[in-house]
């Protein structure tokens, strides 16, 4: 029997998590949220993400190290320190959260794509073109997670050359001052919020490698801390450099501005394709091994536990989330499906930290040796449900009631590992 191909650090967590966090909202939205919100708004936006990601980051790297870690990522490591009730609830939702990400980026990639070649723009062409590439993408994550990692590496490289080429791009659209407040169309800033958080939640296609991870215990902490804070270096990096010396008006009016100041467009078009593909890759290898650990547990069906080859790898939870986000490809609008992504993925990290801070303070066998403040958990999770009330508040009290509900449920099952 083949032995199972095992991943480090770099190529099982940081590679996956940093492609999906310098994403399509990065290059999609960004320009767009700094030119509405200006310098200030935008660093605004950023740090609040970041402060809910950065601390559900630590919150998981210290549930990871305090038990073996297996197959499954942070649904694993949650069910096995907090018990299946509370693990199944959290772990549906952010597999139902990643399986929309695909779509996401999926519809950022059709966007860019049909723009490029002058193509129709309307939401049937993206819808199409979307559900192609999902086809694309799902046919290379069937064949081989070891294909889909090294594909990953080629991408990472092409988004690098394009950030040089923005960087080092034409100033010659550099407006008379810098842009501090903004050129606002209208948009609330808590929308711009919902728009952008996705792009901060690209650590949890890293974390949810665990089982094909050399060492989970020393990689999710190190490489989940590690993407994270890159990010943040990249993203303060070019709303400092997109106010200076962009044109405020331009940047929330026109989508092709990072073409304009590009030093070779053809880099950014490059960045942009691989961005997205390699965030949908992030997703959909990260969405089927959450679903196929809550089968193993007996949590949902025992039709998707079931894994093929050394890898075990779950190509029958890997159709389930196809549908869903080939369902989020109908939807076919990008800035509707970021803000189903932010609710899902807000609403889950709040009750993750609240988790990971309970554990901490009531438990006496929670030993981690990465271990997190309480109050760091406590912080993140404070900062997840007040961004809720802001953002949507009926949506917040539907995703609590449909948690909470899922949580009942399998409580009552009395479920054991």
């Amino acid at each position: 029997m083949a032995k199972a191909r095992k991943f480090g650090t770099f190529g099982g967590v940081f590679t996956p998590s940093i492609l999906t966090i310098l994403g399509v909202i990065m290059y999609m939205r960004l320009p767009m949220i700094v030119g509405e919100a200006g310098l200030f708004g935008a660093l605004g936006i950023i740090f609040v993400a970041h402060l809910i990601s950065i601390t559900t980051g630590l919150s998981v790297s210290s549930i990871a190290t305090d038990k073996r870690v297996k197959e499954g990522g942070t649904y694993y490591i949650i069910s096995r320190s907090l018990g299946l009730s509370i693990g199944g609830t959290l772990g549906l939702a952010l597999f139902v959260g990643l399986s929309f990400s695909v779509s996401l980026y999926l519809i950022g990639f059709s966007e860019s794509f049909l723009g490029y070649f002058g193509l129709p723009f309307d939401i049937n062409h993206i819808r199409i073109a979307g559900s192609i590439i999902l086809l694309l993408v799902t046919i290379i994550t069937f064949i081989s997670t070891s294909l889909a990692i090294k594909t990953q590496y080629l991408i990472m490289t092409a988004i690098v050359l394009s950030l040089l080429s923005i960087f080092f791009g034409h100033h010659s659209l550099t407006s008379a001052s810098p842009n501090l407040v903004g050129f606002s169309t209208g948009v609330p800033l808590m929308v711009l919020f919902g728009i952008f958080f996705p792009a901060v939640t690209g650590f949890e296609a890293g974390v949810s490698m665990s089982g094909d991870l050399k060492d989970a215990k020393k990689s999710i902490p190190l490489g989940t801390i590690s993407a994270i804070s890159i990010g943040l270096v990249v993203y303060i990096g070019l709303i400092f450099f997109l106010s200076y010396t962009v044109d405020g008006k331009l940047l929330a009016t026109d989508p092709q501005a990072l073409f304009k100041i590009a030093l070779v467009p053809q880099l950014v078009i490059a960045g942009i394709w691989g961005a997205t593909l390699s965030s949908a890759l992030g997703s959909i290898l990260a969405a089927p091994r959450i679903l196929q650990s809550t089968a193993l547990d007996k949590i949902t069906p025992r039709f998707f536990a079931h894994g093929t080859g050394a890898s075990k790898e779950p190509r029958n939870a890997l159709l389930l989330t196809f549908v869903i986000a080939e369902a989020g490809i109908l939807i076919g609008q990008l800035d509707v499906i970021a803000r189903i992504v932010s609710i899902f993925f807000i609403t889950t990290y709040g009750f993750l930290n609240l988790s990971a801070a309970f554990e901490s303070l009531t438990s006496a066998d929670f030993r981690p040796s990465f271990r997190t403040p309480a109050w760091v958990s406590i912080v993140g999770s404070l900062a997840c449900f007040l961004v809720m009330i802001q953002l949507d508040f009926l949506a917040m009290v539907g995703a609590v009631l449909i948690l909470g509900t899922l949580f009942l449920i399998l409580k009552r099952r009395q479920l054991v590992l």
